[in-house]
């Protein structure tokens, strides 16, 4: 267990829900491992106290960098002073860092996250024809992601049509020719893989996002949601037996992003220096 003092460095993950999260339960034993004095707690925020709450977390002066979770990728970005390119390309974050200078940068790990943890697994995106349901933050990461790893075409649908014209029309101007769009009927008969990044499936009593029994013999079903680890969604997919990939890898292969975005080994140092020094 960490044991936290007076220095103690401070990093929140936001959400609403955030039971889910398991960022704690893997960025904590990271700084405990890397010996960092530093640990990461859970914040719940509705939507509506976003800007207060990010506001007020950000003048915390020990407090080094947030985690974003559903459903605030996007509107934190407008808490940033400046963004990557991800970021500009997803139009939503997962991560916010204080910089030396007192300003923000925000950054988006989950489509690196989700595409690393399908290569991991032996799934190669490359040149297959893709079905996204959900243009939220973490499906424009993931969208964005596929494409640049040269998926062949992707359809993102979702019910939101102001939100998909717009994700649809700022990918299509960076990837012309290989994203289509839908509100309701899915191509699901040619898709090679077909990824729920909407929230259905954190709760047993929600239906699923889309129709596996139009899925086409071989194609895979991934999920982003990454508790509970098999949802309905993969659990009727395995049953009709298509590869299936949960989400949880999405967040494994971030660690090392993480690790690196927020200069964890820097500090170290840093404090290794210190000790020396007194």
């Amino acid at each position: 267990m960490p044991v936290i003092g007076g220095a103690t460095r401070l990093y929140a993950v936001l959400g609403h829900p955030v039971s889910q999260v398991r960022a704690p339960g893997m960025l904590n034993p990271l700084f405990a491992e890397l010996g960092s004095d530093a640990v990461l707690f859970p914040v719940l925020v509705p939507p509506r106290d976003l800007g207060d709450v990010v506001r007020g977390l950000q003048r915390i002066g020990n407090l080094d960098g947030l985690l974003v979770t559903i459903p605030h990728k996007v509107d934190v970005c407008r808490y940033a002073d400046a963004v990557s390119e991800a970021v500009t390309l997803a139009g939503s974050a997962n991560a916010l860092r204080r910089e030396p200078d007192g300003s923000w940068y925000a950054e988006n790990f989950d489509g690196t996250g989700f595409v690393h943890g399908m290569r991991a697994a032996g799934i190669d995106p490359t040149g297959r024809q893709v079905v996204l349901v959900g243009a939220g933050g973490a499906g424009m990461a993931v969208a964005a992601a596929l494409l640049i790893e040269g998926v062949a075409h992707l359809e993102l649908c979702d019910r939101d049509e102001g939100r998909l014209a717009a994700v649809s029309d700022r990918l299509e101007q960076h990837f012309p020719g290989r994203v289509s769009r839908s509100t309701a009927a899915l191509r699901l008969e040619s898709a090679d893989l077909a990824v729920n990044a909407t929230p259905l499936g954190l709760s047993p009593a929600d239906p699923l996002p889309f129709d596996v029994t139009q899925l086409p013999a071989g194609a895979v079903v991934a999920d982003i949601i990454m508790r509970p680890k098999e949802t309905a969604l993969l659990r009727v997919a395995a049953e009709r037996g298509h590869r299936v990939h949960p989400g949880s890898p999405m967040l494994t292969h971030q660690l090392k992003l993480y690790r690196t975005f927020f200069r964890l080994d820097d500090a170290l140092r840093r404090d290794t220096q210190d000790d020396r020094s007194h």
